[in-house]
């Protein structure tokens, strides 16, 4: 398993949100290349970028995912939010994105997953934003009424990259991961999960480690200094 820091943009710069709440942001670096320079420093490769205004409809963070994704050959990016038309998808591919998460227009259309899974086979990240076990879309704002069981179940004939499964019950907080629901993942799907969400202390990413997550996304514990980056790196980048 590895871990992989988060780099969420909004308005330029990079931030990190307390439980999914836009009205709570706690962490603000105002060159998200300054973070990025930070986490490689210490031995990072891979790397989830979000665009918090596309996954509202507020804007745009195009410039600042195109400086990271071009600022250093042979690092791995998962870029995602708002990403809903195939366009879009081909764009960040072509930005030099490694894999397109899809989350909002993933879970409402089944028809549009199966095309743009398809014609990227390997390069689509399905991302699963759960609340209890309800899966949330449109920037964690939007109930869909669906369980995870259910969605999970949908996507297991699909080409994707992966799932990238976030407790927004936990985001943010730095009270642990939600490793029942992890669990319940891994058991349930054949594809790869990174999971998200309460990561805080490297006894979470060990135990993500042991029931079958590939990958943790990490944010707050890193950016505030909960959790030693050169410890993480040396044992999960």
């Amino acid at each position: 398993m590895i871990a992989i820091p988060a780099i969420d943009l909004r308005e330029g710069a990079c931030v990190q949100l307390v439980g999914g709440s836009y009205a709570d942001e706690r962490v603000r670096v105002k060159d998200p290349l300054e973070a990025l320079k930070r986490w490689r420093s210490h031995g990072f490769k891979t790397f989830h970028v979000v665009d918090l205004d596309a996954a509202l409809g507020k804007g745009s963070n195009e410039d600042a995912i195109r400086a990271l994704l071009t600022h250093e050959p042979g690092l791995t990016f998962s870029v995602g939010g708002g990403v809903r038309s195939t366009v879009k998808v081909e764009s960040l591919l072509m930005l030099g994105a490694t894999s397109v998460v899809v989350g909002t227009r993933a879970i409402e259309d089944a028809d549009w997953l199966r095309e743009v899974a398809e014609r990227f086979p390997g390069q689509i990240v399905v991302a699963a934003d759960v609340k209890g076990r309800e899966v949330v879309t449109r920037g964690w704002t939007s109930g869909s009424s669906r369980d995870i069981g259910s969605v999970l179940e949908s996507l297991e004939r699909l080409p994707l990259a992966g799932l990238l499964v976030t407790a927004v019950h936990k985001e943010g907080q730095m009270e642990g991961v939600d490793l029942p629901l992890v669990e319940s993942v891994v058991r349930t799907s054949r594809h790869p999960l990174s999971a998200s969400g309460g990561v805080t202390t490297l006894e979470d990413l060990r135990a993500l480690g042991r029931v079958g997550a590939s990958g943790a996304v990490i944010g707050m514990a890193l950016y505030t200094g909960r959790l030693d980056a050169a410890e993480v790196a040396r044992e999960f980048a």
